[in-house]
């Protein structure tokens, strides 16, 4: 049999995925990591009230295709109307049907350099053409999307508040007095996966009705179920239900449905963790300040830390401590490159990072 006869887009694709997985890299280098700082999951976990729920859940049986009770429970959380609410496999899998109904070949795109890649994988992956802006002081630049979307004519523009890979924000006001530069019919995908680690303030007072924006949230971060991939999007109806045209109908497994029901109402929970988030970014800057380097200023569950030097130099640092059974993350573009990304963990998680960054400090330093 001859091969299967792919489409031209698919065959012009790179065979490559946004992240090699820690699991990945635990494989290649024959042992387990001793602290897994990298992928911005919550070691803290999920409450435990979720836990119980989602063990006590009749797996047997599929997910409600419509996240009914879900649904619900986050429009009265967020004070919106259920058609305001898609539920989806992480904000990965909304991203990846709303490129779907939105983007078709040749259509353009607008996002920041170095800003989330997997966002960029699905606008590839569906034939749309990316344009890219840079950073500005470590920031996302709301006023430069909005002005390359209006030069390029794009259809979506993709904005993160606050900022993976660097932790950086702007204040919900500020983004709302920029939206007035967006150009029709272009919407702007407002990831706020890191909302609840953030000042109050951060999050966007946009209208849930507004045709203009979606913002997505996750249960991946501060809710500490990255496992179970919840993901949710607010947005006008208009545009919820036209997601019911693509959406994978029983994606969403009963299990992490009935979960994220009860980590949404268990708020107690949620507050003990961002004590703990709050805490360990703290500890994460004592030690990058005692080491001769610079933490950014982090609105999320991690640090961004600035190496002092290069992407070259910041890699072999990265590099040394995976060495030592530390994983951690990079930014991909420059300059944000001359950083790595630490996420907040446990006590012990952040001890073993203290033990191990002077050493690979000194042996970056020796090889760079």
């Amino acid at each position: 049999m001859t091969d299967p006869r792919y489409t031209p887009l698919a065959l012009s694709l790179p065979a490559t995925v946004p992240f090699v997985g820690p699991e990945t890299q635990e494989r290649q280098r024959g042992a387990p990591f001793v602290a897994r700082l990298g992928a911005n999951e919550s070691i803290f976990g999920p409450s435990p009230r979720a836990v119980e729920a989602m063990a006590a859940t009749d797996i047997w049986k599929y997910g409600d295709p419509e996240s009914h009770d879900l649904r619900h429970e986050l429009a009265d959380y967020h004070g919106v109307k259920p058609e305001n609410i898609v539920v989806g496999e992480g904000i990965d899998g909304l991203l990846g049907y709303l490129v779907r109904l939105l983007v078709g070949p040749d259509d353009t795109v607008v996002t920041s350099d170095g800003a989330y890649p997997t966002f960029n994988y699905h606008v590839t992956g569906f034939g749309g053409v990316l344009h890219k802006v840079p950073y500005r002081g470590d920031h996302e630049d709301p006023e430069a999307l909005f002005s390359k979307a209006a030069e390029v004519d794009a259809k979506l523009v993709y904005l993160a508040n606050p900022d993976n890979p660097m932790g950086s924000w702007h204040s919900g006001a500020n983004i709302v007095a920029a939206l007035e530069a967006l150009p029709a019919r272009c919407l702007l995908v407002l990831d706020e996966a890191y909302v609840e680690c953030a000042p109050k303030g951060t999050a966007a007072p946009v209208s849930a009705d507004d045709p203009r924006v979606i913002r997505m949230r996750t249960f991946s971060k501060v809710y500490g179920m990255a496992g179970a991939r919840v993901g949710y999007g607010i947005g006008a109806p208009g545009l919820i239900e036209v997601f019911n045209k693509v959406r994978n109908h029983f994606g969403m497994n009963r299990a992490a449905q009935a979960g994220a029901l009860v980590a949404l109402q268990d708020t107690d929970w949620l507050s003990q963790v961002q004590s703990l988030i709050a805490a360990a970014r703290d500890r994460l800057s004592q030690i990058a300040r005692d080491n001769g380097l610079e933490p950014l200023p982090s609105a999320a569950n991690f640090v961004a830390i600035d190496c002092g030097r290069d992407g070259e130099f910041a890699k072999a640092v990265l590099e040394a401590m995976v060495a030592q059974g530390i994983f951690v993350r990079m930014p991909f573009a420059a300059p944000q490159n001359r950083c790595i990304r630490v996420s907040c963990g446990t006590a012990a998680d952040l001890d073993a990072f203290a033990n191990a960054l002077p050493k690979a400090l000194a042996k970056a330093k020796a090889t760079i």
